[in-house]
């Protein structure tokens, strides 16, 4: 500061103009001072010039000659210490030194010394502009004057506000507008000094140091008579709330909050009371709302910008607010002359509470509220608390046209100025109500209760308090027929409550504290439970209340808690089940009698079918849940929502697909949309049975499966957004379907395989039509380009065996001659006939990307053939595997004379891989598939091709050895259980327990000729007992040569083959072992044809004979090692048992022992049965692989069949087949689904991973089971044995009376 001379000031103010000069457009383009002021601060990353500014100049060589050498000092000590071995980067020796600098006294008294030149600089500058707008000002006047006014008024600027829009305030300007605000001024004074204050600029007010006294000369203001004045201080306010930093409008909102205080705790005020009511076209009540409504407005704005500022600001705002809320007058008048408390005149401003909402939204600001709230401020929960209980009372004490008019005003946009006591009083009532819901989300608010009232012996809990706000919807008045929108949607109390509890049920952790109980969801069902009885719901509970009941309902019931709750209630063991049915019983006999039409109450209603809807959309909830669909089973629903859609159909009169082409349209549709709605909304909820195996069996029993596929492909293709209540999106209903004969040929005709395909050749062979010509397609590097990754996974869900069957049974390729390049594929036969089956030129020179095209038809075609009856099916119908082999025979070179090697190329590899899986049967250590991927090195596909049989060797591991015939102590133990025991019971027991010992101590025991005597030994005596046989026994005299000329289907013949090869591999079958095997075939066909019962179907599945190849028994005739009377003996006596009809598929082929409405559906019991309780104890037992299947679109019970149907051929090693076969003959059919959840257990992780690589359809088709080993689980399927057991057997028995 001593060598800063009068030079150096006049050069820094000439470095500061060229500076202010550059960046002027930026500053003046701001929108406020805050905004400026960032921009200064940012100009170095924002302006390319920063460093070529003289004053930046300046700075940097003032610093440098300052600080220089110290800084020099400390680096050289970091880089000593970094020498010495202390490992340092460069960026924290910077930090090192930067904070020893700053740290530094040299660096202290250097800012000092610029804070003080600068000041100098600055303040010379100012009075410099001062002095020049003073004299342009007076030229100003000057030539007005002389002008004699000949400028027009409207182009004459006023002075004071140009002179004050560029204006600095010094303490003696604002000491002279202090002066002339004095109340002993004159009018025109005083507004003059406001004027003045309006125009300036609010950080120079507020730099001021008067400016505290100012904010209480104008907050004393406030009180003066003259309204003119008053608003004018109210915009200042409204300016400054703008315009200011946080810092002054804090001020500005505390002393304007403290006013009010003051103000309605002044007894001089007259402030209405609740008798006399308010009329807002009053000057008094006027000017006091808009103080209120700024203080509001302020309210809502500032959670946006606080939480850049100190707590302590927000505090005093929050606290300052919830001073003046918990004002109370003297409570000793009566409640009609009660004064009137401020929070009556902010909800007049603020109905709904918007600006609690906005408070309680951040952390930041919710912890200071509600810590003030819990410590000084309760009694506003306290009052917020009375007043809905006092509004529940009023609603259960008066008649609803009494009070029908309270609530009316919100909607009511002719209202007048005047509101009565009842309104306000509403008013209040919504502003608390909304103010406790939010309140309720978060676990610091609920912690607040329970609220002590006056003149209540008992606390206010959070369960009593969610009662009330149930009761408040259907005991409050309700607007009829929501003729008003505005009012019933916005401010009517049912609409209210409800928006409340729906923000809570979001709210999963506050949802299961306050709704989750017994008390509130029977509180919401008590109406309903009136009206069946007969009697009135409740004080005009109208069809809106039940409606806003049904939503509530839904929403819990769409989260498993819930579920749980309204399945089994709070105590889910209880033996009072029979006397106090839970809701889940109750709401489906409700929306029985609602679709029967069997409550008189509402017959002729108009809301009627709205009424019904929402109530089934809560069983939807219910009934897409394996264990929701068990518990509403006795009542029937889809049965009676059919019979609803048949006559809404029939009133409809809708053609359900448009013709092309056509524009009539009905006249009824045009006439009643509503019942075209209804319709769609009752096909929407029958489709949704098809979430669940046994709900896809119910639906395909009412006959309306092609109707809800229609339905469902409509909804697809329009790409409509899931509604956030269903759990899943219509990928796994496709699933579902699909995996049924029936589902696959409604898929067909509903148009939804053909859309499908057409979007598959679209993004395959066409590309997108919006991409320029100028910008080519990338060259695919994934076997299956991205683009069509979707198509392939929609494909790989669809064609599961009974869907492949439906679609290409019996049907012929196409092979054309020629194919044009815009024949389009639209059906499954034409997918194989253009992607994978490819045995002509016409077909390769038919595809524009022929060898990406040909990949993933081989790709869909590996995933379809890991399931063997589609790989049969497929190679008896098209002979697959001569067409690879003779592909792979062409893609080769001579290398020599009479040599030829392969090309190995994306598509020979793709082709070997596939020959081998198709070819090979093996569990997961039993054959060795060749990888689609080439190596690094000079060799880089080390597997032999092949275009003929035999496979090489090295695709089989190595030979297992052959059964040992000595048995193990333990299984002598076992198979002397038969002899031991006259006791049937005991013996059946001590046998099992024993098995169960073996295959946990030696599991590799229970395998070879010992496993084929204890199945044979087990079965016969289990069989004597009558009680344990759940099929009649069956007479059978054929002999060999009675069925030896009788003829097996393709299929079953290379069947046969297969299962043979694979028993010699075993080295458990010998030669000629076919014939035997097909013997055994012949006898079961017969054997099962005198039981079954032949109907007259279009599904070729039903047809004749069963489908596919007969695993189970091609099992036993190997673990029978090749013996074809022992194999048939055995299977006469296990068809007696229950566990013949889910272990030996074709055992209820076209059954006689089911019911004719289940046998025409097509759907096996392993399917509807087995594998829906798989899916139900998935989600209860490893929620997570449940969760992924859901959002992969796939289903568990569709790879579950496929593992069933084919015995675990090709997932699992023999042995563990072996095991499985065992532990579901000795221990009970229900060991079948244990199996397949300890199977999805053991795969989790492999799940989960394969989910967010999207493709876990794939990975379960493919894969074997690695690692898993049925005695490694045994003791976890003993412990859901423990769990499930009862309820599991008594659905299985259930098969012969399915259809009750």
């Amino acid at each position: 500061m001593a060598h800063f001379s009068s030079e150096d000031e006049v050069m820094l103010q000439a470095m500061l103009r060229q500076l202010f000069q550059s960046v002027k457009e930026k500053i003046t383009g701001a929108p406020s001072l805050e905004c400026a002021e960032e921009i200064l601060l940012r100009l170095e990353e924002t302006d390319e010039n920063f460093h070529n500014y003289e004053f930046v100049k300046y700075l940097r060589q003032h610093i440098c000659n300052t600080l220089g050498s110290m800084i020099e000092e400390e680096m050289e000590k970091c880089t000593s210490d970094h020498n010495q071995g202390e490992e340092s980067g460069y960026d924290t020796v910077v930090q090192h030194v930067t904070k020893r600098t700053q740290e530094s006294k040299e660096y202290k008294e250097m800012m000092h010394s610029l804070k003080n030149i600068m000041m100098v600089v600055v303040e010379a500058m100012i009075n410099k502009f001062e002095e020049d707008e003073t004299r342009s000002q007076d030229r100003q006047r000057r030539l007005q004057k002389e002008e004699h006014g000949s400028c027009c008024t409207d182009n004459c600027s006023d002075s004071d506000s140009s002179f004050n829009q560029s204006y600095k305030f010094c303490q003696g300007k604002l000491q002279l507008i202090l002066d002339q605000l004095d109340p002993g001024q004159p009018k025109e004074v005083r507004y003059e000094a406001l004027q003045m204050l309006c125009s300036a600029p609010p950080s120079d007010v507020l730099n001021c140091e008067n400016w505290t006294t100012l904010c209480e000369k104008l907050t004393t203001s406030l009180s003066d008579p003259d309204p003119v004045f008053t608003d004018r201080i109210l915009k200042f306010y409204a300016q400054t709330f703008t315009l200011s930093p946080l810092h002054m409008t804090k001020e500005i909102y505390t002393s304007l909050a403290k006013y009010l205080e003051l103000y309605f705790l002044s007894r001089e005020n007259h402030i209405p009371t609740l008798s006399s009511g308010v009329d807002i076209s009053s000057p008094n009540v006027t000017r006091l709302l808009k103080k209120v409504r700024l203080l509001n407005e302020y309210q809502k704005e500032a959670p946006s910008f606080w939480i850049r500022h100190s707590e302590k600001y927000m505090e005093e705002i929050v606290e300052s607010t919830l001073s003046l809320l918990s004002v109370k007058h003297d409570q000793s008048h009566l409640v009609s002359q009660k004064i009137l408390d401020p929070i009556y005149f902010l909800a007049l401003v603020d109905t709904k509470a918007v600006w609690f909402k906005k408070w309680m939204h951040a952390y930041y600001s919710r912890t200071v509220v509600l810590r003030l709230l819990e410590k000084k401020y309760k009694s506003l929960i306290t009052t917020a608390v009375q007043q809905c209980v006092q509004y529940l009372e009023l609603c259960e004490t008066m008649r609803t046209d009494d009070i029908l008019g309270h609530s009316k005003h919100c909607g009511d946009k002719q209202k007048g100025f005047f509101y009565s006591g009842q309104e306000l009083q509403y008013i209040y009532f919504i502003h608390s109500l909304c103010l406790l819901g939010r309140l309720l989300i978060y676990t610091q608010g609920r912690k607040l209760f329970p609220i002590k009232l006056k003149n209540r012996k008992d606390s206010v809990s959070l369960k009593n308090l969610l009662v009330l706000f149930t009761q408040l919807i259907y005991y409050s008045p309700s607007c009829p027929k929501m003729t008003s929108v505005a009012y019933s949607e916005n401010y009517s109390p049912a609409s209210m409550v409800t928006d409340v509890l729906q923000i809570l049920c979001d709210q999963k952790e506050c949802a299961m504290e306050c709704l989750y109980n017994s008390t509130v969801t029977e509180t919401l069902l008590q109406p309903i439970h009136n009206l069946m009885k007969g009697t009135a719901a409740a004080p005009d509970c109208s069809e809106t209340a039940l409606i806003h009941i049904a939503d509530i309902l839904a929403r819990i019931a769409s989260v498993e808690e819930g579920l749980m709750l309204l399945l089994y209630g709070e105590n889910m063991n209880s033996s009072e089940e029979e006397e106090s049915p839970t809701g889940a019983h109750i709401i489906a006999k409700f929306s029985k009698k609602l679709l029967d039409e069997d409550i008189s109450i509402f017959s002729g209603s108009e809301m009627l079918p709205v009424v019904k809807g929402a109530f089934i959309s809560v069983c939807r909830q219910i009934y897409v849940t394996c264990e929701g669909l068990q518990v509403l089973l006795p009542y029937g629903l889809h049965e009676s929502i059919a019979k609803a859609w048949k006559k809404t159909s029939l009133l409809s009169e809708r053609i359900p697909t448009p013709v092309e082409g056509s524009d009539s349209v009905s006249s009824v549709s045009q006439e009643s949309p509503n019942i075209v709605a209804w319709e769609d909304n009752l096909l929407d909820d029958l489709l949704n049975f098809a979430a669940t195996p046994k709900g896809l069996l119910l639906l395909q029993r009412t006959g309306a499966i092609n109707e809800c596929v229609t339905f469902m492909f409509n909804q697809y293709a329009k790409k409509l957004q899931i509604n956030r209540q269903k759990k899943f999106g219509y990928e796994v209903l496709v699933v579902q379907v699909a995996s049924t004969a029936a589902g696959a040929v409604a898929l067909q005709n509903s148009g939804f395989i053909s859309a499908l395909i057409t979007e598959l050749w679209s993004n395959l062979e066409c590309g997108r039509d919006d991409v320029r010509v100028t910008h080519p397609r990338a060259t695919p590097v994934d076997p299956i380009d991205r683009s069509c990754q979707k198509s392939f996974l929609a494909l790989v869900n669809l064609l599961s065996y009974p869907a492949v069957y439906e679609l290409t049974g019996n049907k012929e390729l196409p092979n054309k001659a020629e194919y044009s390049l815009r024949e389009v594929p639209t059906c499954i036969i034409d997918i194989i006939d253009r992607l994978i089956i490819l045995n002509s030129e016409a077909k390769i020179r038919s595809l524009l990307n022929y060898e990406q095209s040909h990949i993933f038809g081989l790709r869909l075609l590996s995933v379809v053939c890991c399931d063997l009856d589609a790989l049969l099916l497929l190679e008896a119908q098209y002979q697959v595997s001569n067409m690879l082999l003779h592909a792979q025979e062409e893609n080769t070179f001579e290398t020599s004379e009479n040599h030829r090697d392969f090309i190995i190329d994306g598509l020979s590899v793709e082709r070997n891989h596939v020959l081998v899986r198709i070819n090979l049967i093996g569990g997961p250590l039993e054959r060795i598939l060749p990888p689609r991927t080439l190596e690094k090195g000079d060799d880089p596909y080390p597997w032999p091709m092949f275009s003929s049989y035999p496979l090489p060797r090295c695709y089989l591991s190595a030979v297992p050895p052959s059964a040992d015939m000595k048995q193990d102590s333990d299984i002598g133990k076992l198979l002397s259980c038969f002899k031991m025991s006259d006791k049937q019971t005991e013996w059946i027991e001590n046998c099992r327990r024993q098995f169960c010992k073996t295959i946990r101590s030696k599991p590799d025991a229970v395998s070879g000729g010992a496993l084929g005597e204890l199945l044979e030994n087990f079965v016969l005596h289990l069989t004597e007992n009558p009680s344990e046989c759940y099929f009649p026994s069956v007479e059978y005299t054929a002999t060999d040569a009675d069925v030896r000329n009788e003829s097996l289907s393709s299929v079953q013949q290379l069947g046969i083959e297969a299962a043979v090869r694979y028993g010699k591999f075993l080295n458990l079958l010998k030669e000629g072992a076919e014939n035997d095997l097909a013997l055994v075939l012949k006898h079961c066909e017969r054997f099962l044809k005198q039981q079954q019962s032949p109907v007259t179907s279009s599904l070729l599945c039903l047809q004749g004979r069963y489908t596919g190849h007969d695993w189970f028994v091609s099992s036993l005739f190997i673990i029978m090692q090749g013996d074809k009377e022992k194999t048939f003996q055995f299977l006469q006596h296990f068809s007696r048992l229950l566990t013949s009809a889910f272990l030996w598929v074709p055992r209820l082929h076209i059954s006689r022992y089911l019911p004719v409405d289940t046998i025409e559906t097509g759907i096996h019991p392993i399917y509807f049965c087995s594998t829906h309780y798989i899916e139900m104890l998935l989600k209860a037992e490893v929620p997570l692989v449940f969760s992924a299947f859901h959002m992969s679109g796939f289903a568990p019970s569709q790879i579950c069949l496929q593992w069933i149907t084919q015995c675990f051929w090709n997932y699992l090693d023999w042995i563990e087949i072996c095991h499985y076969i065992a532990a579901c003959v000795v221990l009970g059919p229900d060991y079948q689904v244990y199996v397949c959840i300890a199977v999805l257990k053991h795969l989790q992780r492999d799940i989960l991973q394969h989910t967010q690589t999207q493709d876990l359809q794939v990975f379960l088709k493919e894969e074997a089971l690695r690692g898993f080993r049925v005695s490694n689980y045994f003791e976890y399927m003993e412990t859901l044995e423990q769990n499930y057991r009862p309820v599991l057997l008594r659905d299985m028995r259930s098969l012969r009376v399915q259809s009750t």
